[in-house]
């Protein structure tokens, strides 16, 4: 899964949410199911593709889809 914004770094990603940027998820290619939304956890990689990913996270999504903690 990917995160809406294209974040560099996992660090970034850390940072933009401790400042309360509400971020999305969502999962791209023909078996993903688009927008992710329902509290849950899941597990975010990055830089977005084509870019070769560098970094992997797991997220933890609010009621709303929107990440909350990231580890």
């Amino acid at each position: 899964m990917y995160t809406i914004i294209n974040f560099k770094t996992k660090k970034a990603l850390k940072e933009a949410v401790a400042q309360g940027v509400r971020v999305s998820v969502y999962q791209p290619g023909p078996f993903g199911t688009g927008d992710v939304t329902g509290k849950q956890t899941v597990t975010l990689e990055g830089p977005h593709y084509p870019e070769p990913h560098r970094w992997y996270a797991r997220a933890t999504l609010d009621d709303d889809g929107f990440i909350v903690k990231v580890s």
